[in-house]
């Protein structure tokens, strides 16, 4: 069965939403699930800082020995961080999805309001 941390919120899509020490900052991952899914992540193509992201649009992607994922974004904002130990280390996603293979940080703009709670993303992947 698939970790699913409470403290997180979680998108359809199978990202997973922290809040930083900042308000206004969230970071960006894919799920426990979702790397399970893939298997073998080989490669990812991450946003760069700056670049402006909106709520449920594709922002990059993640490549594995099964297939290419697509990137949705959680929230609208503009990106302020990328985890650049995954250019040379993908696979740090497969072992660590919820800490060390975080993807980016986003300062949002505007919430998104559809994300779920750890029970509601539980049901969806149950």
């Amino acid at each position: 069965m698939s970790q699913i941390p409470d403290s997180l919120r979680y998108t359809k899509e199978h990202e997973w939403v922290a809040q930083t020490s900042s308000d206004s900052v969230v970071r960006v991952g894919i799920t426990d699930f979702a790397q399970s899914a893939l298997g073998d992540i080989v490669y990812v193509q991450l946003p760069k800082v700056g670049d402006a992201v909106t709520a449920q649009k594709v922002c990059g992607e993640v490549e594995s020995t099964k297939s290419v994922s697509e990137i949705f974004s959680p929230v609208t904002g503009a990106i302020s961080a990328i985890n650049s130990d995954l250019v040379a280390n993908p696979e740090i996603i497969n072992s660590d999805p919820y800490t060390a293979g975080w993807l980016f940080e986003i300062t949002v703009s505007a919430q998104a309001s559809d994300l779920l709670s750890a029970a509601e993303y539980a049901t969806l992947t149950a």
